[in-house]
């Protein structure tokens, strides 16, 4: 008998009908013959309800009361599921996390997942029951009641389905499935079929609030298929798997950041372990870094450019004004005016062009980039905040996100292992949440050019990667720093035959803007770290830079994504680390 996890978040349990409606859901996928586990989320707004409770009472309440009271609102969700099952005439048995037993480690708001005992409930889906999870929640090694964070009911969910060997995972919400963009930002923005980890990794990270990352952390990590649908309509909605939509376009979807602020530290020492004295820094203060910008410096001094959650800008900037005094940088400036416009697509790796299109598309949209950094599969770049719709209705058409494509690929939606052996289930239990890394690479095959004193104005970007792409030449990493008197610094990598070509188009472009320099390396050396949680591992980034620096490698370039962190380095210093990469993460490979 097959076995589907079904998750139904707030909105889906707001109410007794809504409730009901659900225990539907579940009777029906019983009764066509699946053993069915349910997890819901709290009712509606009651965990906002019971946020504003705790801050009437306490202007700053305890980590783990919070904890025992935000619970409550699962509690409630799973009691009156369970009697709705009841009431209609099914078996079915409420459990808490602590119930179910999900171990978690013991930080109170958010904390991870260590393992999950199944015996309880594979005792009561054999005895006929719908076992109705409590999602959102688990208890410490202490017997003290955590909560996940934001999005934890999902990864409650797709925790069950991995360890469980779930034939299904559906994800039941308010919306038809996911979106190429937030339909609340562009009406004509269109629900996606299929779409691949490493992409919804990207656009959850990015404010997409279908689903959050750390559930798909784990689906990729155990290769669970996710179907995300509505709780109100029969739409198909769309599958979260291994592959991506079609193979015919490079980008699948866009997204828009506004509660970012802006941060850049001028003149930094351009040394080993400056820029791991930084992040460290931040990181003692739990501070999430998204965009990390550094460019290549000149004369000995570098500008270094990261976001950060507007609500944390305060004691970022207190950080900073300690540790660039320490290091002896020229100064530091913020801006909290600004959003990110994000475009996601596996089909970008491959491809020549996209760089340039986004670009020329926010270009003629009247829109000035602030900052680019780029992945692998994702280009972001910074714009003023007034600029943002504007700027991802932009970069939606110019990749006509609104049309569907003319082929798309089947989803296969059963998970690979149904039922593992006894081995394999000891050690997912081990390491539901733990860090893992795929690989440690090293790319010497890359050579990079900067240009020193770009106008900061819109169509510069879009002129030189449309040039770039224009002679057939693929580039890699590009950033561009935040720019100080009208000018910035922007840099890119190639393939090193194409150097000669890269440089003589910059040249051309450097002297029409007069920009101050064009300088060149011949051969730069690219480190990556990829793999599952760096996000919510935020001290993946800090570990690379401690390591480079504890090597006397000066880190030259940085840009992050969802699945990695890449460094570029001279090339003479790209064996020696990699090595000391892969020895400080040997703990973390699979």
């Amino acid at each position: 008998m097959s076995l589907v996890v079904q998750k139904f978040g707030g909105t889906s349990v707001a109410d007794p009908e809504k409730i009901k409606n659900v225990a539907r859901k579940a009777i029906r996928a019983q009764q066509a013959g699946n053993r069915v586990v349910v997890v819901v989320s709290a009712m509606g707004h009651t965990t906002d309800v019971l946020v504003d409770l705790a801050r009437q009472v306490s202007d700053r309440p305890h980590a783990r009361e919070m904890d025992m009271l935000l619970s409550t609102g699962e509690q409630v969700s799973v009691a009156l599921l369970a009697m709705a099952i009841q009431a209609m005439g099914s078996k079915a048995v409420s459990l808490t996390g602590a119930q179910i037993g999900i171990r978690t480690d013991s930080t109170h708001t958010k904390a991870r997942i260590k393992s999950i005992s199944t015996e309880r409930m594979r005792r009561l889906l054999d005895e006929g029951n719908i076992v109705i999870a409590a999602g959102f929640q688990g208890i410490d090694e202490n017997l003290n009641i955590t909560t996940l964070g934001r999005g934890g009911s999902d990864t409650t969910a797709v925790a069950l389905a991995a360890v469980l060997g779930a034939d299904a995972c559906e994800i039941y919400t308010d919306v038809d499935g996911v979106y190429t963009t937030d339909p609340r930002e562009l009406p004509e923005a269109r629900p996606v079929k299929r779409i691949s980890y490493d992409e919804m990794l990207e656009l959850a990270s990015l404010g997409a609030g279908v689903m959050h990352n750390r559930s798909i952390e784990f689906a990729k990590k155990f290769s669970v298929p996710i179907h995300v649908r509505s709780s109100f309509t029969d739409q198909s909605g769309t599958m979260i798997v291994a592959e991506p939509e079609t193979s015919e376009r490079a980008v699948c979807g866009a997204a828009l950041t506004k509660s970012e602020a802006q941060v850049t530290i001028h003149g930094l020492p351009d040394r080993p372990g400056a820029s791991l004295a930084v992040f460290s820094a931040i990181a003692e203060h739990r501070v999430t870094v998204d965009m990390i910008v550094q460019n290549v410096g000149e004369q000995g001094k570098a500008d270094v450019s990261f976001t950060v959650p507007h609500d944390e800008l305060g004691v970022t900037l207190e950080s900073v004004a300690k540790v660039a005094g320490e290091l002896g940088a020229t100064g530091f400036s913020h801006d909290d005016n600004v959003a990110k416009v994000s475009v996601v697509g596996l089909g970008m790796a491959k491809r020549t062009g996209v760089a340039d299109q986004m670009f020329r598309a926010l270009a003629k949209a009247g829109v000035n980039i602030e900052m680019i950094t780029t992945s692998e599969i994702k280009i972001s770049v910074l714009v003023g905040r007034d600029d943002a719709q504007k700027a991802l209705r932009a970069v939606h058409q110019e990749f006509h996100l609104e049309e569907t494509p003319t082929t798309v690929g089947a989803a296969d939606a059963t998970i690979g292992t149904a039922e593992p052996d006894a081995v394999e289930i000891v050690r997912r239990l081990q390491s539901m949440e733990e860090l893992t890394i795929d690989d440690v690479s090293l790319d010497e095959s890359q050579a990079r050019v900067t240009i020193a004193g770009v106008p900061d104005v819109p169509g510069v970007a879009a002129d030189v990667f449309e040039e770039i792409a224009a002679a057939k030449i693929f580039v890699d990493m590009i950033v561009q720093s935040f720019g100080r008197e009208g000018r910035a610094t922007l840099s890119f990598t190639v393939p090193q035959k194409s150097l000669a070509a890269a440089t003589t188009i910059a040249d051309q472009l450097a002297r029409k803007y007069e920009c101050r320099s064009v300088t060149s390396s011949p051969c730069v050396a690219k480190l990556s770290v990829s793999g599952v949680g760096l996000r919510s591992h935020t001290e993946v980034a800090i570990r690379m830079f401690e390591t480079l620096a504890e090597s006397g490698i000066n880190v030259e370039m940085i840009n992050t994504s969802e699945v990695r962190v890449n460094v570029v380095v001279e090339g003479q210093h790209g064996a020696v680390g990699l090595a000391a990469l892969q020895k400080a993460f040997a703990q973390f490979r699979r």
